[in-house]
């Protein structure tokens, strides 16, 4: 009997020791928020991020990224006319993905998750399954569906942990258009700064809540760093991966958008006071481009207005300045019909409303913009005259 109870004892101390050290080997998992440094190019400016899984049982170091696509795609430039950017999920070595990073060197930043075992082992099943080739695909949308706000809620939403995100904004919340802009300045990239504001609209100057600032990987570090699970904070730990070297300050340029049209305007605005004939031919050629130049990329605007499937280039009031209606009357503009010149009047005065009323506007127009009203004021003026 006592054999027996022996046995009984040393079988059940056999079968715990083992569920235990299954238990053990699952907690072994390991996930992580990776944050990049922004780059020097304009794809790579705002950051980036990826999720880290590191499986000490199996050896394995792998991480997800949300922000690959293809660009071989015969119809890639048509479907980012549209708005339909195809982009996917990938898993590859971490050794790769810092080895990227070192190469442009970009810094990483490293916050391990505090999650109990069976949340890590439930995300970490769940970042599977979203890298099956029939589940790693969507249709990215810069503001509100990119790599950063695909990682959030992935640890969010999949990792059945209660997560929830202090405040990172302070007292004013920013536009879609601020967030951005503090990159583009800091980076020194005026000229993409110039045409993000001409391309989109008065959508992008919507106020951030706190979760939508979580699109920029920076802002989702912090949201990460304030975040608790469970009464208990979700970062574990911190660490940096790769430390980040500034960017080069010398890049910067020194013709910006708003000098280049403000000399233009001081150049444009001098010579139409001339009453040189010479000086007049060259200024109707110079309004043949500069309206057809208009007109084109107001057509352009409406276009992406119509064609794209996100909002990003709705409710576009650089409209307002870019008609349409310049392209056809470019050709014509030298006549001297009188319909020409009442076109070119309501040009002006129109143009004029938009100016003073420059800070009522629903849309943070760029800087640059002023002194291209300016010389629409001169030369239509100057139309109504011809």
């Amino acid at each position: 009997m006592k054999i027996a109870r022996l046995l009984l004892f040393l079988l059940a101390l056999h079968f715990t020791g083992t569920s235990y050290a299954r238990q053990d080997s699952t907690c072994r998992l390991r996930i992580s928020l990776l944050t990049c440094s922004p780059g020097e190019e304009l794809y790579s400016a705002f950051g980036h991020t990826a999720i880290r899984v590191v499986d000490s049982t199996l050896g394995t170091d792998i991480v997800y990224n949300y922000g690959t696509f293809d660009d071989s795609d015969p119809d890639f430039y048509l479907k980012f006319t549209k708005g339909l950017m195809l982009y996917a999920l990938s898993a590859y070595p971490f050794a790769d993905f810092v080895r990227e990073y070192q190469y442009y060197q970009r810094g990483v930043i490293e916050q391990t998750l505090q999650l109990s075992c069976a949340q890590a082992l439930q995300l970490a099943a769940a970042l599977r399954k979203n890298n099956m080739p029939e589940n790693r695909f969507y249709n990215y949308y810069f503001h509100t569906d990119n790599c950063t706000t695909r990682a959030r809620d992935m640890i969010a939403q999949q990792s059945g942990a209660g997560i929830s995100f202090n405040n990172i904004l302070g007292a004013t919340a920013p536009t879609y258009r601020e967030l951005i802009h503090s990159y583009l300045d800091k980076g020194g990239q005026y000229w993409s700064k110039f045409g993000i504001d001409i391309l989109l609209g008065a959508n992008l100057d919507k106020t951030v809540s706190n979760q939508e600032a979580m699109f920029l990987p920076d802002y989702l570090l912090k949201g990460v760093d304030s975040a608790f699970v469970e009464n208990a904070p979700l970062v574990a730990s911190k660490q940096v991966i790769l430390p980040e070297t500034p960017l080069d300050q010398s890049a910067k340029t020194l013709l910006t958008p708003l000098t280049f049209f403000a000399g233009l305007l001081v150049l444009i605005g001098g010579l139409s006071l001339l009453p040189s004939k010479g000086v007049r031919k060259l200024l109707t050629a110079f309004d043949i481009f500069f309206f057809l130049s208009l007109g084109i990329l107001g057509i352009l605007l409406l276009s992406l207005w119509i064609v794209r499937v996100d909002d990003v280039c709705r409710n576009n009031l650089n409209l307002l300045w870019a008609l349409p209606t310049h392209l056809p009357l470019a050709f014509i503009l030298w006549s001297r019909k009188e319909w020409i010149r009442r076109y070119f009047r309501f040009v002006f005065f129109f143009t004029l409303l938009v100016t003073v009323c420059w800070f009522f506007l629903p849309q943070q127009l760029n800087l640059a913009v002023a002194p291209i009203l300016g010389l629409i004021l001169v030369r239509s003026w100057y139309r109504t005259k011809a």
